[in-house]
């Protein structure tokens, strides 16, 4: 056994006090960290449907910025984390390869919001899931994770995204639980500011 794997959360059982599940989705491109990012914050051992990148499929999933890179997602990943005795927080991580966006549609259905997950080697690769959040009206704040030292500052990543000023945008990394907490924390936040000011609109 890897020290990855010793790493993981062992099977923890849903309170049965639970009421109220939530769900929330990270999207963003190819080899960005989304399964990474589910693993460090689940309280279960979560749900991973990577396979192992193969010859036949190096013209399809181009890992150009992550070349270490030697399983993918082919649906989506899952994890879980209780907020509380009654609420329960559930955690898709989406698919990065265009040949699976198709899937995103679906996993947007009923997601209270989202994170989108950029590597600043590769930020072209997150237009794609600022553009579908955006098209649905899903929430979302975007984090810019850190597996090596940024080489932009936040400012200048939120110039090459377009991103809107009322959208967070914050630094993590995802392979750090506290970090990955701290992202998911700032969605909620975020998601609290926005229904509080359609609360207060006359």
């Amino acid at each position: 056994m890897d020290s990855t794997t010793s790493e993981l959360p062992t099977r923890t059982p849903l309170r049965a006090t639970a009421s109220n599940g939530l769900k929330i989705v990270v999207v963003g491109g190819f080899g960005v960290g989304k399964t990474t990012m589910v693993r460090a914050v689940s309280e279960i051992r979560p749900l991973s449907t990577e396979e192992v990148m193969t010859q036949a499929g190096a013209t399809v999933d181009v890992n150009n910025g992550a070349y270490a890179k030697t399983t993918t997602t082919v649906a989506f990943d899952f994890g879980r984390i209780s907020l509380d005795e009654q609420m329960v927080l559930y955690l898709f991580g989406a698919p990065g390869q265009e040949r699976f966006w198709f899937l995103w549609d679906s996993l947007f259905a009923g997601t209270l919001g989202a994170v989108v997950l950029v590597d600043t080697r590769r930020l072209a690769d997150s237009w794609y899931a600022i553009d579908r959040l955006e098209h649905h009206g899903t929430p979302f704040i975007v984090a810019r994770n850190n597996f090596e030292p940024p080489v932009h500052d936040l400012s200048a990543v939120r110039g090459a995204l377009d991103l809107s000023p009322d959208v967070p945008l914050i630094d993590c990394d995802a392979r750090n639980r506290d970090s990955a907490k701290q992202v998911l924390i700032t969605l909620v936040n975020h998601l609290y500011a926005l229904s509080t000011a359609r609360e207060n609109t006359p």
